[in-house]
Protein backbone atom coordinates (compact mmCIF):
# COMPACT_ATOMS: atom_id res chain seq x y z
CA UNK A 1 0.00 0.00 0.00
CA UNK A 2 1.01 3.56 -0.74
CA UNK A 3 2.07 6.06 1.21
CA UNK A 4 -0.93 8.54 -0.17
CA UNK A 5 -3.13 5.41 0.71
CA UNK A 6 -1.98 4.66 4.06
CA UNK A 7 -2.64 8.33 4.82
CA UNK A 8 -5.58 8.56 3.44
CA UNK A 9 -7.10 5.76 5.77
CA UNK A 10 -5.51 7.11 8.59
CA UNK A 11 -6.71 10.77 7.97
CA UNK A 12 -9.14 10.43 6.05
CA UNK A 13 -12.69 11.31 8.54
CA UNK A 14 -10.36 14.55 9.89
CA UNK A 15 -9.57 15.74 5.84
CA UNK A 16 -13.46 15.06 4.62
CA UNK A 17 -14.73 17.03 8.06
CA UNK A 18 -11.93 19.87 7.44
CA UNK A 19 -12.83 20.30 3.14
CA UNK A 20 -16.98 20.26 4.61
CA UNK A 21 -15.85 22.94 7.29
CA UNK A 22 -13.75 24.77 4.39
CA UNK A 23 -16.73 24.93 1.69
CA UNK A 24 -19.10 25.90 5.19
CA UNK A 25 -16.89 28.93 5.90
CA UNK A 26 -16.86 29.56 1.81
CA UNK A 27 -20.60 29.28 1.91
CA UNK A 28 -21.02 31.54 4.81
CA UNK A 29 -18.55 34.37 3.24
CA UNK A 30 -20.73 34.31 -0.34
CA UNK A 31 -24.16 34.36 1.41
CA UNK A 32 -22.45 37.12 3.92
CA UNK A 33 -21.08 39.30 0.87
CA UNK A 34 -24.67 39.09 -0.54
CA UNK A 35 -26.86 39.92 2.25
CA UNK A 36 -24.64 42.90 3.19
CA UNK A 37 -24.47 44.57 -0.29
CA UNK A 38 -28.46 44.00 -0.31
CA UNK A 39 -28.61 45.86 3.15
CA UNK A 40 -26.47 48.50 1.73
CA UNK A 41 -28.46 48.97 -1.53
CA UNK A 42 -31.61 48.49 0.66
CA UNK A 43 -30.89 51.21 3.09
CA UNK A 44 -29.64 54.10 -0.13
CA UNK A 45 -33.45 52.77 -1.74
CA UNK A 46 -35.28 53.18 1.50
CA UNK A 47 -34.16 56.74 2.67
CA UNK A 48 -34.68 57.66 -1.36
CA UNK A 49 -38.09 56.57 -0.92
CA UNK A 50 -39.00 58.17 2.65
CA UNK A 51 -36.15 61.18 3.03
CA UNK A 52 -36.00 60.01 6.52
CA UNK A 53 -32.23 60.47 7.58
CA UNK A 54 -29.68 63.09 6.34
CA UNK A 55 -27.69 62.37 2.83
CA UNK A 56 -24.51 62.45 4.93
CA UNK A 57 -25.79 59.85 7.85
CA UNK A 58 -26.97 57.25 4.76
CA UNK A 59 -23.20 56.14 3.57
CA UNK A 60 -22.24 55.56 7.07
CA UNK A 61 -25.49 53.34 8.27
CA UNK A 62 -24.73 51.14 4.64
CA UNK A 63 -20.85 50.44 5.49
CA UNK A 64 -21.56 50.21 9.48
CA UNK A 65 -24.71 47.25 8.66
CA UNK A 66 -22.30 45.38 5.88
CA UNK A 67 -19.46 45.00 8.62
CA UNK A 68 -21.80 43.88 11.37
CA UNK A 69 -23.00 41.34 8.38
CA UNK A 70 -18.90 40.46 7.74
CA UNK A 71 -18.36 40.35 11.88
CA UNK A 72 -21.33 37.93 12.42
CA UNK A 73 -19.94 35.89 9.98
CA UNK A 74 -16.81 35.76 11.28
CA UNK A 75 -17.82 34.58 14.50
CA UNK A 76 -19.63 31.69 12.72
CA UNK A 77 -16.78 30.71 10.71
CA UNK A 78 -14.41 30.15 13.43
CA UNK A 79 -17.52 28.69 15.45
CA UNK A 80 -17.08 26.20 12.84
CA UNK A 81 -13.38 25.87 13.03
CA UNK A 82 -13.91 24.69 16.90
CA UNK A 83 -12.37 28.06 17.82
CA UNK A 84 -13.80 29.33 21.23
CA UNK A 85 -15.57 32.69 20.13
CA UNK A 86 -16.46 33.00 23.25
CA UNK A 87 -13.46 34.02 24.50
CA UNK A 88 -12.62 35.97 21.76
CA UNK A 89 -15.98 37.70 21.71
CA UNK A 90 -14.79 38.75 25.37
CA UNK A 91 -11.56 39.49 23.91
CA UNK A 92 -12.57 41.74 21.72
CA UNK A 93 -14.68 43.62 24.00
CA UNK A 94 -12.02 44.36 26.33
CA UNK A 95 -10.10 45.48 23.92
CA UNK A 96 -12.94 47.56 22.34
CA UNK A 97 -13.27 49.55 26.05
CA UNK A 98 -9.81 50.00 26.41
CA UNK A 99 -9.97 51.84 22.60
CA UNK A 100 -13.15 53.77 24.26
CA UNK A 101 -11.92 54.68 26.89
CA UNK A 102 -8.62 56.08 25.21
CA UNK A 103 -10.84 57.89 22.54
CA UNK A 104 -13.58 59.14 24.55
CA UNK A 105 -13.74 62.88 23.38
CA UNK A 106 -13.23 61.48 20.31
CA UNK A 107 -16.61 59.27 20.08
CA UNK A 108 -18.51 61.90 21.76
CA UNK A 109 -18.25 63.93 19.00
CA UNK A 110 -19.07 61.04 16.73
CA UNK A 111 -22.10 59.78 18.72
CA UNK A 112 -22.94 63.70 19.03
CA UNK A 113 -22.84 63.89 15.09
CA UNK A 114 -24.79 61.02 14.46
CA UNK A 115 -27.77 62.58 16.79
CA UNK A 116 -27.47 65.81 15.07
CA UNK A 117 -27.85 63.86 11.72
CA UNK A 118 -30.51 61.76 13.00
CA UNK A 119 -32.62 64.51 15.21
CA UNK A 120 -31.64 67.41 12.22
CA UNK A 121 -32.14 70.38 14.93
CA UNK A 122 -30.78 72.41 11.74
CA UNK A 123 -29.50 71.37 8.39
CA UNK A 124 -27.02 73.21 5.68
CA UNK A 125 -27.98 76.12 4.81
CA UNK A 126 -29.68 77.03 7.88
CA UNK A 127 -28.64 80.05 10.36
CA UNK A 128 -28.19 79.31 13.95
CA UNK A 129 -26.97 80.30 16.94
CA UNK A 130 -24.98 78.24 19.57
CA UNK A 131 -23.01 78.30 22.21
CA UNK A 132 -22.53 81.94 21.50
CA UNK A 133 -21.31 82.02 18.09
CA UNK A 134 -23.95 82.54 14.86
CA UNK A 135 -23.24 81.60 11.22
CA UNK A 136 -24.49 79.17 8.31
CA UNK A 137 -24.39 75.90 8.80
CA UNK A 138 -22.17 74.55 5.67
CA UNK A 139 -21.38 71.20 7.05
CA UNK A 140 -22.30 68.66 9.61
CA UNK A 141 -20.18 65.30 9.10
CA UNK A 142 -19.65 62.79 12.34
CA UNK A 143 -16.71 65.20 14.24
CA UNK A 144 -17.53 68.85 13.35
CA UNK A 145 -20.05 71.19 12.32
CA UNK A 146 -18.84 73.69 9.85
CA UNK A 147 -20.50 77.46 10.07
CA UNK A 148 -19.74 80.71 8.19
CA UNK A 149 -20.10 84.00 9.98
CA UNK A 150 -21.57 87.09 8.86
CA UNK A 151 -18.51 88.43 8.24
CA UNK A 152 -17.22 85.46 6.50
CA UNK A 153 -15.05 83.57 8.99
CA UNK A 154 -14.83 79.76 8.98
CA UNK A 155 -16.01 78.12 12.27
CA UNK A 156 -15.50 74.37 12.62
CA UNK A 157 -17.15 73.15 16.22
CA UNK A 158 -17.24 69.62 17.97
CA UNK A 159 -20.18 68.22 17.36
CA UNK A 160 -20.68 67.35 21.31
CA UNK A 161 -19.91 71.02 21.63
CA UNK A 162 -22.97 71.64 19.63
CA UNK A 163 -24.89 68.67 21.15
CA UNK A 164 -24.74 69.76 24.87
CA UNK A 165 -26.11 73.53 24.34
CA UNK A 166 -29.14 75.33 23.24
CA UNK A 167 -29.17 75.92 19.54
CA UNK A 168 -31.64 78.81 18.32
CA UNK A 169 -32.32 77.86 14.47
CA UNK A 170 -33.30 81.37 13.05
CA UNK A 171 -34.14 79.53 9.18
CA UNK A 172 -36.33 76.88 10.61
CA UNK A 173 -39.91 77.62 10.94
CA UNK A 174 -39.51 80.32 7.86
CA UNK A 175 -40.71 83.97 9.31
CA UNK A 176 -39.38 86.08 11.67
CA UNK A 177 -40.68 89.03 14.34
CA UNK A 178 -39.37 92.14 14.31
CA UNK A 179 -39.70 94.87 16.93
CA UNK A 180 -39.07 98.24 15.21
CA UNK A 181 -39.29 101.21 18.42
CA UNK A 182 -39.18 104.83 18.43
CA UNK A 183 -39.70 107.09 20.80
CA UNK A 184 -41.70 110.64 21.05
CA UNK A 185 -42.21 113.41 23.31
CA UNK A 186 -44.16 113.02 26.44
CA UNK A 187 -46.26 116.44 25.04
CA UNK A 188 -46.98 114.14 21.78
CA UNK A 189 -50.58 112.52 21.60
CA UNK A 190 -49.42 108.60 21.62
CA UNK A 191 -52.80 107.94 19.04
CA UNK A 192 -51.38 110.03 16.41
CA UNK A 193 -47.46 108.16 16.47
CA UNK A 194 -50.58 104.77 16.26
CA UNK A 195 -51.55 106.04 13.29
CA UNK A 196 -48.11 107.10 11.50
CA UNK A 197 -47.25 103.39 12.66
CA UNK A 198 -50.37 101.93 11.42
CA UNK A 199 -50.42 103.40 7.87
CA UNK A 200 -46.51 102.28 7.71
CA UNK A 201 -47.34 98.51 8.48
CA UNK A 202 -50.31 98.78 5.85
CA UNK A 203 -48.31 100.24 2.84
CA UNK A 204 -45.99 97.77 3.90
CA UNK A 205 -46.49 94.72 1.40
CA UNK A 206 -43.39 92.48 2.60
CA UNK A 207 -44.93 92.07 6.16
CA UNK A 208 -47.13 89.25 6.74
CA UNK A 209 -51.08 89.56 7.03
CA UNK A 210 -51.28 86.73 9.41
CA UNK A 211 -49.95 86.73 12.06
CA UNK A 212 -51.32 90.46 11.82
CA UNK A 213 -48.56 93.49 12.60
CA UNK A 214 -49.49 94.63 16.48
CA UNK A 215 -48.60 98.70 17.74
CA UNK A 216 -48.44 99.04 21.45
CA UNK A 217 -46.91 101.64 24.05
CA UNK A 218 -43.26 99.35 24.81
CA UNK A 219 -42.14 101.71 27.84
CA UNK A 220 -42.11 105.48 29.19
CA UNK A 221 -38.15 106.16 29.64
CA UNK A 222 -36.91 109.05 30.95
CA UNK A 223 -36.93 111.30 28.02
CA UNK A 224 -39.74 109.41 25.80
CA UNK A 225 -42.88 107.34 25.03
CA UNK A 226 -41.42 104.31 23.63
CA UNK A 227 -43.44 102.74 20.66
CA UNK A 228 -43.40 100.13 18.89
CA UNK A 229 -44.15 98.26 15.96
CA UNK A 230 -44.35 94.59 15.98
CA UNK A 231 -44.35 93.02 12.56
CA UNK A 232 -43.58 89.57 10.84
CA UNK A 233 -41.80 88.85 7.50
CA UNK A 234 -40.75 86.00 5.32
CA UNK A 235 -37.10 85.24 6.37
CA UNK A 236 -35.77 86.09 2.96
CA UNK A 237 -36.91 89.67 3.41
CA UNK A 238 -36.57 90.38 7.38
CA UNK A 239 -33.29 92.17 7.30
CA UNK A 240 -33.82 94.48 4.41
CA UNK A 241 -37.44 94.94 5.52
CA UNK A 242 -36.34 96.10 9.20
CA UNK A 243 -33.38 98.27 7.75
CA UNK A 244 -36.27 100.04 5.40
CA UNK A 245 -38.79 100.53 8.16
CA UNK A 246 -36.08 101.68 10.49
CA UNK A 247 -35.59 104.58 8.12
CA UNK A 248 -39.25 104.81 6.88
CA UNK A 249 -40.75 105.11 10.71
CA UNK A 250 -38.03 108.08 11.52
CA UNK A 251 -38.95 109.92 8.41
CA UNK A 252 -42.76 109.34 9.06
CA UNK A 253 -42.86 110.47 12.58
CA UNK A 254 -41.03 114.28 11.68
CA UNK A 255 -43.09 114.57 8.77
CA UNK A 256 -46.57 113.79 10.83
CA UNK A 257 -45.10 116.87 13.53
CA UNK A 258 -44.08 114.38 16.34
CA UNK A 259 -40.70 115.44 18.14
CA UNK A 260 -38.27 111.97 18.52
CA UNK A 261 -36.61 113.57 21.96
CA UNK A 262 -32.71 113.87 23.08
CA UNK A 263 -31.87 112.17 26.28
CA UNK A 264 -32.24 115.17 28.49
CA UNK A 265 -31.15 115.85 31.87
CA UNK A 266 -31.64 119.24 34.05
CA UNK A 267 -28.52 120.57 36.05
CA UNK A 268 -29.94 122.97 38.79
CA UNK A 269 -26.75 125.12 40.37
CA UNK A 270 -27.31 125.85 44.13
CA UNK A 271 -24.62 128.52 45.24
CA UNK A 272 -22.83 128.52 48.67
CA UNK A 273 -24.90 131.32 49.92
CA UNK A 274 -28.06 129.77 49.08
CA UNK A 275 -27.23 126.36 50.07
CA UNK A 276 -26.31 127.66 54.29
CA UNK A 277 -29.42 129.66 54.14
CA UNK A 278 -31.20 126.88 53.11
CA UNK A 279 -30.26 125.00 56.16
CA UNK A 280 -30.62 127.98 58.81
CA UNK A 281 -34.04 127.79 57.86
Amino acid sequence: MSNLALFWNNHSEAILNLGYQGLLAIGILIASSLIAKTIRRSIYRTNERLQKLDATLIPIFATAAGYAVYVIAGVFILDIFGVNTASLIALVGAAGLAIGLALKDTLSNIAAGIMLLILRPFRTGEFIEVAGTMGTVREINLFTTILETIDGLYIASPNSVLWGASIKNFTRNGKRRMDIIVGISYSNAIDQGFEVLQRIAETETRLLKDPAPQIMVAAMVDSAVNIQLRAWAMNDDYWQTYWDLNKRVKESIEAAGLTIPFPQRSLHIISGTERIADRVE
